[in-house]
């Protein structure tokens, strides 16, 4: 099973989010990233959504958003053609005797420690899905409280922008 990643931009008004992941439900796509602010105008917001499955399935449900009346461009986005990246905040259990090791991989993926108490240690990190995974995973060995996560953003490399594969 693939994983893709769509952009849509969309009139900025209310239910226009439901109507959108509603076309996700019912073509039982699961939505593995969901990502949605104003853009550049508070006119339009734009969705950012990573899911997986077929090919096939992908292009049906992106013929049948477009079709969608508040949907104003909707732009497909790999590795090569865009730039990603993701925030998450892990808050880890502060001990005595694992705090050195769970400070030395922070350091290692570069992640900033954004709160500190007796208790508990708040890591803030960026970047590629796979590498905050991966940040996860080994923080796995510890005691993780709490984590949380934005999902992806993505943003086509060059001059191009989802507003200019559209008539506004």
């Amino acid at each position: 099973m693939s994983r893709h990643t769509v952009a849509v931009l969309v009139r900025n008004q209310f239910g226009v989010l439901n109507r959108v992941t509603s076309m996700f439900r019912r073509r039982q796509f699961n939505i593995d990233s969901l990502t949605v602010s104003e853009t550049e105008s508070n006119d339009y917001s734009r969705i950012t959504v990573v899911f997986g499955g077929g090919d096939a399935k992908k292009e049906q449900l992106i013929s049948q958003l477009s079709k969608l009346p508040d949907v104003i461009s909707i732009r497909e986005l790999n590795s090569q053609s865009a730039v990603s990246c993701e925030l998450m905040l892990i808050k880890m259990k502060n001990e005595s005797e694992t705090r050195e090791e769970i400070r030395a991989a922070a350091d290692a993926f570069n992640a900033v420690t954004v709160d500190y108490s007796r208790e508990s240690i708040v890591y803030q990190l960026t970047g590629e899905t796979h590498r905050i995974d991966e940040f996860v995973n080994l923080m796995r060995d510890f005691t993780i409280l709490e984590i949380c996560r934005t999902g992806s953003v993505s943003l086509e490399k060059g001059s191009t922008t989802i507003r200019k594969v559209t008539n506004l």
